[in-house]
């Protein structure tokens, strides 16, 4: 009973923390902050998923968080080579 307690206490955090993240999207003083920001919800979003994969028993959470795993991953990198180059595309 105290490991449902604690997982959704877990949850509960993990949403502070990605409205912590929106929070840094919205008002990052850099365009670094903002990609920064966005991986970190990205990231949050993924340990929610899977948290709640585990809580309720359903596999539909882990093949989500696999989809947004990639999802930040090359929304990360483009953002990142953007800033870097210029452009996403040589």
């Amino acid at each position: 009973m105290i490991l449902v307690y604690a997982g959704w206490t877990a949850a509960a955090l993990m949403v502070v923390a990605m409205v912590l993240s929106l929070w840094r999207i919205l008002r990052g003083p850099t365009l670094p902050d903002r990609i920064l920001g966005l991986d970190t919800m990205f990231i949050n979003t993924i340990s929610l998923l899977i948290l709640l994969g585990v809580l309720r028993g359903g596999t539909a959470f882990f093949e989500a968080s696999l989809l947004i795993a990639l999802l930040g991953f090359v929304t990360t990198i483009s953002f990142s080579k953007y800033l870097l180059r210029g452009d996403i595309i040589e």
